[in-house]
C-alpha cells in the first residue's frame, strides 16, 4: 500500500470500516513508513482529544426547557381554550431553547470538519503530495477524476485573473473522496476542495483558523472549501470564481 492510499484509507481504518486484507496491507504500511506512523498517530490524538470539545447545554438552559415544557403539559390539561388564549409564549421559549440546543449540537462538527480541511491543506504541503495531477490545462486535470470520484468536479482556470490553476489530486475529507484543485496567486498555495451536497444554496462563510483563511459555501448542489495562507480578500476573490456559473 502506497502513501496515498494510507492517508485515504486512515479514518476507515480507525473507525474499523475496513476489510480484513485491506486493515492488513495499511498496518504493515504503518510499520515500515515513519511519516504515515507519525500522521496515525496525530490522528489518534485529534480522535482522543475530540470527546473533551463536545458542548455540554448549560444548567440554566435545561432548567429553563424543563419548565417550558411542564407549563406546556399543564396548559395541554385545562379545558379548550380559543386561539387568541393559547400559551404561545411558553411554545416560543421552547421553541428558542431546542434552537439553541442545535446550535450547540451542531457547532463542534462544523468546528471539526474545518479543522480536517485544514490539516489536509497542510499535509499536502508537508508530505510533498500537492497533486496527482500537475497541469495548468483545466481540459486535463478535469477528465483526470474521471473514474476516481462518483461526480464531475467543476475545474476552471482563473490564470487571466491572477489565480492559475496548477493541478488537482484525490483527498479524503468527512469521510469520502473529495476532488482537490490547487491554484497558485503568486507564492501562495490555494487548496479548493469540492464534493457534492443535497443541500441547498449556502452563503459564503469566512474562518480563520491555524494562521489560515478559510471559506466554505455550498452552490448547485457542490460544497466548496478554500483554505490558504493568502490574504482573505483575494481568497474571496477566487471563491467568487469557483462558484460562478
Amino acid at each position: 500500500m502506497t502513501c496515498k492510499e494510507t492517508q485515504t484509507f486512515m479514518d476507515g481504518y480507525l473507525d474499523r470500516e475496513l476489510d480484513l486484507v485491506r486493515s492488513i496491507d495499511l498496518e504493515r504500511h504503518l510499520h515500515d513508513c515513519p511519516a504515515c506512523a507519525t500522521l496515525h498517530e496525530a490522528r489518534l490524538k485529534v480522535r482522543a482529544a475530540m470527546p473533551a470539545l463536545r458542548h455540554q447545554a448549560p444548567v440554566e438552559l435545561k432548567k429553563s426547557v424543563h419548565a417550558a415544557l411542564l407549563e406546556r403539559s399543564r396548559e395541554e390539561d385545562k379545558p379548550e381554550r380559543k386561539w387568541y388564549q393559547f400559551p404561545w409564549s411558553a411554545i416560543a421559549a421552547t421553541a428558542a431553547a431546542f434552537a439553541l440546543l442545535a446550535v450547540l449540537w451542531i457547532r463542534p462538527t462544523s468546528n471539526s470538519l474545518e479543522r480536517e480541511v485544514v490539516d489536509s491543506h497542510i499535509r499536502s504541503l508537508m508530505a510533498n503530495h500537492l497533486m496527482d495531477v500537475p497541469s495548468t490545462d483545466q481540459h486535463t486535470v478535469k477528465p483526470w477524476f474521471a473514474g476516481k470520484l462518483d461526480f464531475s468536479p467543476p475545474v476552471r482556470d482563473f490564470s487571466a485573473d491572477g489565480f492559475r490553476l496548477t493541478g488537482g489530486r484525490l483527498d479524503y475529507l468527512d469521510r469520502h473522496p473529495v476532488a482537490a484543485l490547487v491554484y497558485q496567486r503568486n507564492q501562495h498555495i490555494i487548496n479548493v476542495f469540492e464534493w457534492p451536497v443535497p443541500a441547498s444554496n449556502r452563503s459564503f462563510h469566512t474562518h480563520a483558523q491555524q494562521g489560515y483563511n478559510v471559506i466554505e459555501t455550498v452552490r448547485n448542489g457542490v460544497e466548496y472549501w478554500l483554505v490558504s495562507d493568502l490574504n482573505s480578500i483575494e481568497l474571496q476573490q477566487l471563491a467568487d470564481r469557483v462558484v460562478a456559473n
